[in-house]
């Protein structure tokens, strides 16, 4: 009965979503071709605009950013080095003014990378990165958020990403041998120094976040939220929202989960990417859970749009001080994803996907148990 219901539920969503829907197609692979068409179409269009923070803590920014981090860390094979650059000086082109890199990626690599491609940009865009790790012989080896650390990073920070000031400066990860406050304080005074713009902590509890924006004015949280993790809507978006905090989802489309690319049968290159590991990543959790791709897909399927554009779609319609950064090392991938910034869907349609997403059970947990531990929602 129960079952039946259920059906019966779907099946009205699907008609009522279609009710709203430019046109319908004829299969999912005629749908990503035509929503290439569109991007065509769209491609001259800047990305537009958005503010993370408030006050003196404002920062204006690309209202999709890129995450850079799997242009050469963790995510399947290694891309080609001058392709790489070229992409990121694609994004600018496209009006992208938000890049997030980090230390710890490589180590060193991605932000000579990204210092590479874009730091000749640094008056035009904004690059993020990260401190809160020790780093010994090319490897993470614990955390480390003490003052004098963070000083360290961010002048080694600067001379590979050839800028002359971090715009914004993430805690990676928060550190519990550091009182917040602290790390806070230290941020503070580096940008009274003029080395730092804004301050920005990742992964955090509501708590934490209050204790370091009394100290210094957060501009931006980052964590990972998604369709497949919403677990940010409890406690963490509302803290932003009472602060005046900006909030920057990442892996918004589920570490290529959402894109609708990825199945049981999918082989991960062992040499470089960490989901090979991950519980949600093994063969029967993404069995379980390609309902939620299924859904993203007929949703898209009657609006000329790619699960990914969904997913995007529906975190930028959250509100207006979320900026996701999707991470990607294709062309059409990307030309995809920043077409996602100018969608016009009401709404109600919006809503009655995140109902339908609401009733279905994730399966396997995002992290696996050590490195969950580093993470405070």
């Amino acid at each position: 009965m129960k079952n039946s219901e259920n059906n019966s539920n779907r099946r009205s969503f699907l008609k009522s979503s279609a009710l709203f829907g430019a046109f319908a197609l004829a299969s999912p692979a005629v749908s990503f071709a035509n929503s290439a068409d569109n991007l065509t179409k769209k491609r001259t269009k800047k990305v537009p605009m958005r503010t993370l923070g408030k006050g003196k803590a404002a920062f204006q920014v690309s209202a999709i950013g890129l995450g850079c981090m799997g242009t050469n860390y963790h995510r399947g094979r290694v891309p080609n080095r001058q392709k790489m650059i070229e992409l990121m000086q694609e994004a600018v082109e496209m009006g992208v003014t938000l890049f997030d890199t980090a230390e710890v990626y490589g180590p060193y690599i991605n932000e000579e990378i990204v210092g590479e491609a874009i730091g000749k940009f640094k008056n035009k865009i904004s690059i993020t990165t990260k401190f809160g790790f020790e780093i010994q012989n090319g490897k993470s080896v614990g955390q480390n958020s003490r003052p004098e650390q963070i000083r360290k990073v961010a002048e080694e920070s600067m001379k590979r990403l050839n800028i002359d000031v971090i715009d914004l400066f993430y805690q990676h990860r928060f550190d519990p041998k550091v009182p917040i406050e602290d790390v806070a304080g230290t941020v503070k005074d580096l940008i009274k120094e003029g080395k730092v713009k804004h301050f920005g902590i990742c992964e955090v509890s509501a708590d934490i976040i209050r204790k370091a924006h009394a100290v210094q004015p957060v501009t931006a949280i980052q964590s990972e939220y998604s369709l497949m993790w919403r677990e940010p809507e409890k406690e963490i978006l509302p803290v932003c929202k009472e602060l005046g905090i900006g909030f920057v989802p990442y892996s918004p489309v589920g570490r290529g989960y959402l894109t609708g690319m990825l199945n049981d049968q999918w082989k991960f290159y062992p040499q470089n990417d960490m989901r090979q590991d991950w519980p949600r990543f093994q063969p029967e959790a993404m069995k379980e859970n390609y309902k939620l791709v299924q859904l993203l897909i007929d949703f898209g399927h009657e609006r000329g749009l790619t699960p990914a554009q969904v997913a995007l779609g529906w975190l930028l319609n959250k509100n207006e001080w979320i900026v996701p950064i999707p991470g990607t090392t294709k062309f059409a991938h990307l030309h995809e994803n920043m077409a996602t910034a100018h969608l016009d869907i009401p709404n109600h349609e919006w809503k009655a996907l995140e109902n339908e997403v609401a009733k279905i059970q994730i399966v396997g947990d995002r992290y696996p148990a050590e490195q969950q531990k580093q993470v405070r929602n």
